[in-house]
């Protein structure tokens, strides 16, 4: 464990590299930063930076709790930019939130290069289905008559316009969100959209994006797409997406849920209709089958997509869906669940389709169809390769289970996840010759050596840094405790909510978060609360009201007095200094559900091996969500705010104590 001292002293330090020392004294006191202006010397941040480029130097890893206020961004941009440059190794940032990407993109890479007096390049990684494909487009609009609806060209032709102004042809610049049946017809494909097919001279978005990040020093991108492009490592190799780069995993306590979803594996009832129907769609009577007049295909196609609805079907009704919208698979059961769709003849009719689409490319005059027709046969491949795992279950320490989706629960998937990623991830990410730095501001549940979060993520042998915040808590916030309130089974919690949030909602003059676990709870409070609201004059904004993240938190920015009731996105990754948010008022005690299925086989492997599950996964995932929550108030060293906790057990249970413990020492008042 490496200790804060009051200030970094290279020559006393156990980090003896010669970069080492260099960063260091670049952050230090007197060092070339300070001699900026508007710069601020933390010994937090120039220990981080120091710590980060010993790793990167000593081609080792690094886990690092960096407290809201350290500049954590920086201390690991700088070693990253400047290691990046004289080994010509590709720094890879991955983060979990938008926000924070478009913080490192527009703000702190800037400033580096400032700093540095140095324009390397740094560029978004963003997934290639993001972009719009001109080969792709220009082939739908060519024979759009046998693929799209009357209904469907006139996004069609708002695509095609404005494919031809854009400078990035990516979703995002894009004014408006298409059908994703129609994006998925012209966006870039891994197989139809290769630097053969794509050219220098098409303008491919795609492939334009790929040369900048080939030739770029830096590459931000999120855990999501890092996962998704991960393989297992070559052999004698030490890169991860590219030769010989190094990945810092900001946001770090997201890491091990993401990684969870992309290592393991799923198939949707919606997707695989979607696949099907780009075949050939018999309501519409469009498709690339239709195009080539491929008859037994296209027959093939109308009487499969029926059979999906009813493998699905049958499957969920076999499921007891009581507690949720997930079912697990269990092995007491699974004979039974597996039974039920035994007999469905899916799997041998995604066989023969496989077959046709293929027949179906061969005979194709046109190479742009062969390509979409080989494209589909292959995504079925792997939905019939998924389909016959899931019905094996053969894949060992695996959880398998069956989920409903959509708006009204109509559609199902099937899913199985490594219960355990961490042996997963200490060989994939861990490696010897490598190096992967993990920070965040929340990994820490008591211990300054961050057991918990590293055995969570494989890390256990890698070092540790715990460093505080420099904020002055004590001065900046204040904890509110309540402790006479309902439980959320009796009749009389939710008045009591609506009370409290307007107690303290008047105290701060609105400009607060409340931050619910349940989005049944949530929605009824609301409710009970518009009109108290409405007579004060204050905007309230609920989450699920067809409003994206992204602008409710711009409303909530913008609209002066206002109160923004959230869920489970809201307690982390959101970032409002000064004097919009003033209050925030979690409404109960963030334990993670125990019915999910993956949860539950997580707590069932603890227990089963003679451990405890609730202090060993229960209590330290709700210490970590909670010190989420409460780090959104104060940004900056000049924010004050009041913490509210409307849950009593903090203060009646013994567990109380570890979650009082983990919060940042300031005044606390019981009400």
């Amino acid at each position: 464990m490496i200790s804060l001292n009051e200030e970094y002293h290279p020559a006393a330090s156990a980090l003896q590299g010669e970069f080492a020392r260099e960063v260091g004294e670049l952050f230090g006191p007197k060092g070339k930063l300070a001699a900026i202006r508007g710069f601020e010397w933390r010994p937090e941040q120039q220990q981080m930076a120091a710590a980060v480029a010993a790793a990167l130097e000593g081609r080792t890893h690094l886990v690092v709790e960096a407290g809201t206020g350290v500049g954590k961004s920086l201390a690991y941009l700088m070693p990253a930019v400047l290691h990046a440059r004289r080994t010509g190794h590709k720094a890879l940032i991955s983060t979990h939130t938008i926000n924070l990407q478009e913080q490192l993109l527009y703000k702190d890479i800037p400033l580096v290069r400032g700093l540095l007096g140095d324009d390397f390049e740094a560029v978004l990684l963003k997934g290639r289905q993001n972009y719009v494909c001109p080969v792709r487009l220009a082939r739908a609009v060519r024979h759009g008559g046998d693929l799209f609806t009357n209904e469907e060209k006139p996004d069609l032709e708002r695509i095609r316009e404005w494919a031809a102004t854009t400078s990035d042809g990516s979703l995002s610049d894009l004014p408006f969100e298409p059908p994703q049946q129609l994006w998925s017809q012209v966006c870039s494909e891994q197989h139809l959209c290769t630097p053969k097919t794509c050219g220098r001279d098409s303008g491919c978005f795609y492939q334009a994006a790929r040369r900048r990040a080939q030739s770029a020093q830096v590459l931000v991108l999120n855990h999501t797409l890092f996962f998704t492009l991960l393989g297992e490592p070559e052999e004698g190799g030490s890169g991860y997406l590219f030769p010989d780069d190094f990945v810092v995993f900001d946001e770090a306590h997201t890491v091990e849920q993401v990684a969870s979803r992309h290592l393991g594996f799923s198939l949707s009832q919606y997707g695989l209709r979607q696949s099907l129907q780009r075949l050939y769609n018999p309501r519409t009577r469009k498709g690339l089958l239709q195009q080539v007049r491929h008859g037994d295909g296209i027959s093939a196609v109308a009487d499969l997509i029926p059979e999906v609805d009813r493998f699905f079907d049958a499957l969920a009704g076999a499921c007891n869906f009581k507690q949720g919208r997930e079912c697990r698979i269990r092995e007491d059961r699974s004979a039974e669940l597996i039974g039920a769709v035994a007999e469905s003849p899916l799997a041998e009719g995604l066989s023969k389709l496989v077959e046709a689409a293929g027949s179906a490319a061969a005979k194709a005059q046109d190479e742009g169809l062969q390509g979409e027709l080989n494209e589909v046969a292959s995504r079925l491949k792997v939905s019939r390769s998924g389909l016959a795992d899931f019905l094996s279950q053969n894949a060992p320490d695996h959880v398998y289970w069956v989920e409903r989706s959509g708006r009204t629960s109509t559609w199902c998937s099937l899913h199985a996840a490594p219960v355990a990623v961490a042996p997963l991830l200490g060989r994939l990410l861990f490696r010897e010759g490598s190096t992967a730095v993990m920070t965040s501001a929340t990994l820490s549940v008591g211990s300054a050596e961050l057991d918990y979060f590293r055995g969570r993520v494989g890390a256990l042998e890698v070092p540790a840094l715990q460093l505080g915040s420099p904020f002055d808590y004590s001065r900046q916030m204040k904890l509110h405790l309540v402790p006479k309130m309902p439980e959320p089974k009796d009749a009389a919690y939710e008045d009591a909510l609506v009370k409290w949030i307007g107690h303290f909602t008047a105290e701060s003059c609105a400009r607060a978060f409340v931050l619910f676990t349940s989005h049944r709870t949530m929605q009824a409070v609301a409710a009970k609360m518009q009109g108290f609201f409405e007579e004060k004059g204050w905007n309230l904004i609920v989450q699920g009201a067809g409003i994206s993240r992204s602008r409710m938190l711009e409303a909530f920015r913008e609209g002066g007095e206002s109160v923004l009731f959230g869920t489970d996105s809201f307690w982390t990754g959101v970032d409002l200094p000064g004097e919009a948010l003033s209050s925030v008022i979690i409404t109960r005690l963030p334990f993670v559900t125990p019915d999910h299925p993956l949860t539950e086989a997580k707590l069932e492997e603890i227990q089963s091996s003679g451990g405890d599950p609730f202090q060993s996964y229960s209590l330290p995932e709700a210490i970590l969500k909670l010190r989420q929550g409460v780090g959104r108030l104060i940004r900056s060293g000049s924010d004050k705010g009041t913490i509210v906790i409307l849950d009593s057990r903090i203060l009646t249970r013994p567990y109380g104590k570890a979650f009082l413990k983990a919060l940042p020492e300031c005044p606390v008042e019981i009400a």
